[in-house]
């Protein structure tokens, strides 16, 4: 690669004129965390985008999964007409596409006509918890850890199959295996390289335990930034593997074998630079990383929707699964919910309860609406865990989630942090995720009572 990211509009331009760009995607993230938006000629992008914006229909953030409209949403319905909401380029993001021909992209804000914000927009909800720690002069930074399954099959043949007999790119545990990883080295290879040239900074790869699971890790940046990265990284992990006849999957958990998780990292930093959350309290914390940790642990079983949002995310919690069950903290432990790692400039928190189909935007925002609930409220830190948490007794992340909804829609924190709208939306979504799910018979149900019921 010879080129990396980020673009700047002249260098598009130059781009564009030479032949090499014709182009441009610009893209925002739904409520599922996926990348929608169009595919704009880079021609009209420059003349026309640059400088007015674009539009797109609001059901884009009042749609379910399989994009059915449905009903409950405050800001778009068929009573209010579905109209539409503009998609305004952020420039900062311009980058490369390296594995589309001739391609750029670029994220959007969500905004009305007016300009004001899009509320439920999984970027501005992030962008306001931001300006929160803006106020006293902190920045976020954080990391995530996506982990996926590879599979022989293309996306069309696993469907066609109805998702059985698929075939692992591995048909044994690789975690840290060099020779198992090395099997699909190609794959890996082509994404990292792509990731790169997207702007991206990756550290490593490693196999994991499941049959075909595999991550790739990448630096850590500041909050928003790594919202951003991390959502084209899986729209195009994606994508690469299907132009290579494969398929993969971050469901949370597409087995009875581990999940896959998506592990988050977060530390903040003053203006100057300085670690807010390190100092010369026990174990190397300041009083602000105590009250820090102390509110994620608060708040953590009210938030959980933020952090698993789906029906499926909450078949990944099972003990000794290296998935949290119990709301513990420990310096180093991995049977605990949150996990603090380094010391000084790299102390930071881990949070281990999001599935690899979590909406970034959302989850990084509830760590830092809990981090400022404990800050506020001066809270207290029990001791930090030692040993296994899966049998500490302690209280655990809710188990469906139609528990966590409810738990959601009864919280203050969460009504405050975000505002009643956004509360109501998300909690909208749920119950659409649990409608769904409800109706549905599945297999487990076909082969327990098709003959001998």
């Amino acid at each position: 690669m010879t080129s990396h990211a980020p673009l700047t509009v002249e260098q598009l331009r130059t781009e564009v004129e030479a032949g090499r760009i014709d182009t441009v995607l610009l893209a925002i993230v739904d409520m599922q965390g996926r990348l929608q938006g169009k595919r704009l000629s880079a021609r009209y992008f420059l003349e026309e985008v640059l400088h007015h914006a674009s539009e797109g229909c609001n059901y884009l953030l009042a749609v379910d999964v399989d994009m059915n409209t449905v009903d409950g949403y405050a800001m778009s319905s068929w009573e209010r007409g579905y109209g539409d909401f503009v998609m305004k380029p952020d420039l900062s993001t311009l980058r490369r596409v390296p594995w589309q021909e001739g391609t750029a992209m670029l994220m959007a804000d969500l905004v009305w006509e007016d300009d004001s914000d899009v509320t439920a927009s999984p970027r501005q909800i992030l962008r306001r918890q931001l300006a929160r720690l803006g106020e006293r002069d902190w920045e976020a930074f954080v990391g995530t850890e996506l982990e996926f399954v590879v599979y022989n099959d293309t996306y069309e043949g696993a469907w066609q199959k109805a998702y059985r007999d698929l075939s692992p790119a591995n048909l044994y545990n690789v975690d840290y295996s060099l020779l198992g990883t090395a099997r699909i080295e190609p794959l890996l290879r082509r994404i990292r390289l792509g990731m790169e040239g997207a702007g991206m900074y990756v550290e490593s790869a490693k196999g994991e335990c499941n049959l075909g699971q595999h991550e790739i890790a990448f630096r850590y940046a500041d909050a928003l930034t790594s919202c951003d990265n991390h959502s084209i990284y899986k729209n195009g992990a994606k994508e690469i593997a299907a132009q290579e006849g494969a398929s993969i999957t971050f469901m949370a958990k597409p087995n009875q074998r581990e999940g896959n998780s998506c592990h988050i990292h977060i530390s903040l930093r003053s203006s100057d630079g300085n670690p807010v959350m390190a100092g010369s309290e026990p174990y190397g914390l300041s009083k602000v990383g105590r009250h820090f940790i102390a509110g994620q642990l608060a708040c953590m079983r009210e938030l959980t929707l933020l952090y698993a949002p789906n029906i499926n995310s909450y078949k990944r919690y099972v003990p000794g699964s290296f998935a949290p069950t119990a709301v513990k903290w420990g310096v180093d432990n991995r049977t605990c919910a949150l996990r603090l790692v380094g010391h000084g400039q790299s102390l930071r928190l881990e949070n281990r309860v999001p599935g690899g189909d979590v909406n970034p935007y959302m989850a990084v925002s509830a760590l830092i609406a809990a981090g400022l609930y404990g800050i506020d409220n001066e809270l207290p830190l029990e001791e930090a865990f030692t040993g296994n948490a899966y049998s500490s007794g302690a209280d655990t992340v809710p188990h469906t989630l139609r528990d966590a909804l409810e738990l959601w829609e009864g919280s203050e924190l969460a009504k405050e942090a975000f505002g009643e709208d956004v509360v109501a939306h998300y909690a909208n979504n749920a119950r659409v995720e649990l409608s769904a799910f409800e109706s549905a018979v599945t297999d487990w149900e076909l082969f327990r009572g098709f003959e001998r019921m």
